[in-house]
């Protein structure tokens, strides 16, 4: 958001678009913290170590095309 970036962006004929500041169904990563902590609690890790491993494990449950989804239901449609 810095006056710098902003000014090359618009150099550059990129045009930004800010989301309302509580929006969490324009902003795709709500989608993915919600499957998240979903998978997270059926996991049921007990310490924080294996809570951290459990994660990026059940990272490999979010396949590109099922990201792409969560982008293009939240209305970006440049995917």
């Amino acid at each position: 958001k810095g006056s710098r970036v902003r000014k090359l962006l618009k150099a550059s004929g990129i045009r930004l678009f800010f989301l309302p500041p509580y929006s969490p169904d324009l902003n795709p990563i709500e989608e993915v913290f919600s499957k998240l902590k979903r998978l997270l609690r059926k996991a049921n890790e007990r310490t924080v170590e294996a809570t951290w491993k459990r994660i990026g494990k059940l990272l490999d449950h979010f396949p590109s095309a099922e990201c792409a989804n969560y982008i293009r239901g939240a209305g970006y449609a440049s995917i």
